[in-house]
């Protein structure tokens, strides 16, 4: 899996007017039953079940069962189709009261997060550094923010503290996602693979060259480890230390 797709790289206003429901409606005679959220729907299926390469306009008709032109009648085309697609798979769950616990609101929102990657494995290939901002994103923004708030940290912080643990998520979901995928391409399990390499590091790490990875517990590369609990568990005492001082000595 690698980076295919940019967010925000078709016609921009055309996006927005479909995101946000401003634009002109179909007027030619459309499909009976066909709508923009159906396309948006199948084309989903399709990145889901097929990848983000698989959807196209012909595809994504095939599934609807209808001409690829009958398409065109409710958006230009792949790029417009897409940025509405991030938007609907990244539709916010409200938070409950949390009586201002940021940082379980924190740790929430990651694993939820990580469980999205999981549901649409696709997003990984579609680089986001620019996203088209449409109801799901702002609303899921409001809800981040309105849940951290309680931190104290003034807005700037805040907005960083949104990109932090937004690119740690998306760091582990790649590291996740594309072992799935290795394993995919060459029909070894991870067992399988490390295996096979047990009997060249068993001597390398007899030579003395290693000592500090030859004295290694058995169990540290247990499998079963979070290792993206771990690592989330660590950013979130960090923050927690960074508000404590702050407001220890005052800051805003």
């Amino acid at each position: 899996m690698t980076s295919t797709e940019t967010s925000g790289s078709g016609d921009l206003a055309r996006t927005l007017d479909l995101l946000w429901d401003s634009g002109p409606r179909p007027s030619r005679g459309p499909k009976p039953g066909l709508t923009l959220d159906r396309i948006v729907e199948a084309a989903i299926e399709v990145a889901d079940s097929e990848g983000l390469a698989a959807v196209t306009m012909r595809r994504v008709a095939t599934q609807l069962g209808t001409g690829t032109m009958s398409l065109y009648r409710y958006l230009p085309g792949k790029a417009e189709l897409l940025d509405v697609m991030l938007d609907r798979v990244q539709q916010p769950v409200a938070e409950p009261d949390l009586n201002g616990d940021w940082r379980g609101a924190l740790e929430a929102m990651a694993h939820r997060g990580l469980a999205l990657f999981r549901r649409h494995p696709w997003l990984v290939e579609v680089n986001q550094t620019r996203p088209v901002l449409g109801p799901s994103a702002v609303e899921g923004m409001e809800l981040f923010l309105t849940a951290i708030r309680p931190m104290g940290l003034p807005d700037r912080e805040l907005i960083s503290v949104v990109i932090l643990i937004d690119g740690y998520v998306g760091s582990a979901a790649r590291t996740q996602l594309f072992a799935q995928e290795a394993e995919r391409k060459t029909g070894l399990t991870n067992q399988e693979f490390w295996d096979a390499q047990a009997p060249r590091l068993e001597v390398a790490m007899a030579s003395g060259r290693y000592p500090v990875m030859s004295s290694l517990d058995d169990d540290s590369f247990d499998a079963t480890f979070d290792h993206f609990d771990f690592g989330l568990q660590r950013i979130l005492d960090g923050l927690e230390h960074y508000v404590a001082q702050r407001k220890k000595h005052g800051a805003r």
